[in-house]
């Protein structure tokens, strides 16, 4: 793991709470006990997230009834009925697990559609596939709160339009309405490092704070909340640091729910296009056309590329079905270099690959497929 690495490449480090001092002072709460202060010519705030609380639901892991993402990692067996709160990606990622293991699984969702941010197509036949799978789905529903009575969770619900009132119960209730940056505590204030209305971290595009030896990444400031994401600011603004020209390319940030079947994007999702005015093309190729995906009994879903009417280059690609979170690098490759659609269309796929899938659905964006 981490400690192996830093080992390997002779780094320092402290088991603790650390806070910010002053310019280039920071104090460590030793986990061991004690402190240490500890003095250094730049700070790299890296401290990431935590998961947001909803106050009429209060978490308690250790109870194995109300629990966040880490809390249901950790339940000893496997619930009869479990209800979600949040129809975001944590959200169907955990549900998505124990539906498979045999569990009934209710998501509520405040919206009216899941996955906020999502290309709505994609989102529509993401439901439409767990549907088929047994879960269940109450949208445009606000959660009241909760109450835990001889070993069942009672949620208290109401219709956002309707404001009918309605009771579900289940065994385990699993609160996922998403993450916020964890920068309390951190001393920021006291050094004059502004932080915006949810708690972010303010940088300039370089990664650095109003105090120019302070500097931060990842969950901490603005963007989505991906690893990945965090780990290509954390090797930019090193460069940065070390006198080079650390840059990260936001329009080719993948993201990816790690759900039966997988979802993964990239780019700009057709709504976008449609709100910013702007003249595309689109391919979709269904995984139920291509051969690797048949023979492992696994075609639902499919793949849609989004490209530039005039020029054809690359906007966006979204992935519903197997492996899309592996095939969704090819597209991020692409967009990286600025490949048109034609490109990746000329570009021999072996057969028989699922990615296959994602050759002919450019190959529909740019002109037609040849197997459907």
């Amino acid at each position: 793991g981490i400690e192996f690495l830093f080992k390997k490449y002779k780094v320092d480090y402290l088991k603790g709470h650390g806070k910010i001092t002053g310019p280039n002072g920071v104090n460590v709460a030793l986990t061991e006990g004690g402190s240490q202060d500890v003095e250094t010519k730049n700070i790299l705030i890296a401290t990431g997230s935590e998961v947001t609380p909803l106050p009429p639901v209060p978490v308690d892991n250790a109870g194995k009834k109300i629990v966040d993402s880490t809390g249901a990692l950790d339940l000893t067996e496997v619930p009869e009925k479990m209800t979600v709160i949040g129809g975001g990606v944590i959200g169907l990622e955990m549900g998505s697990v124990w539906r498979r293991l045999g569990t009934e699984v209710t998501v509520v969702e405040f919206l009216d559609r899941l996955m906020p941010g999502t290309d709505s197509e994609i989102a529509k036949k993401f439901q439409t596939i767990c549907k088929k799978q047994g879960m269940k789905f109450k949208l445009g529903t606000k959660v009241m709160g909760a109450e835990v009575k001889d070993g069942k969770v009672h949620l208290a619900v109401e219709n956002v339009k309707k404001g009918t009132p309605e009771e579900i119960v289940s065994d385990v209730c699993l609160v996922s309405i998403g993450r916020r940056p964890f920068t309390q505590g951190l001393g920021l204030e006291d050094v004059g490092i502004e932080t915006d209305r949810l708690g972010r971290v303010v940088v300039d595009s370089h990664f650095q704070t109003k105090v120019p030896s302070i500097w931060a990444i990842g969950d901490a400031i603005d963007g989505p909340m991906l690893a990945h994401k965090a780990e290509e600011e954390g090797i930019a603004c090193v460069e940065s640091l070390a006198g080079f020209a650390g840059h990260v390319n936001y329009d080719a940030i993948p993201g990816v729910v790690y759900t039966f079947p997988e979802v993964a994007t990239v780019g700009k999702s057709e709504d976008e296009l449609k709100e910013e005015g702007v003249a595309y093309n689109v391919g979709n190729f269904p995984f139920s056309a291509n051969s690797r995906a048949r023979a492992v009994d696994q075609s639902d879903g499919f793949v849609k590329i989004l490209s530039c009417k005039t020029t054809d280059r690359i906007l966006g690609c979204h992935i519903i079905g197997p492996n899309a979170g592996e095939m969704i690098a090819e597209a991020v490759l692409g967009m990286e270099y600025g490949a048109s659609s034609e490109d990746i269309a000329r570009t021999c796929h072996a057969h028989p690959t699922l990615s296959e899938a994602f050759k002919e659905a450019c190959m529909a964006t740019y002109d037609q497929p040849i197997h459907f």
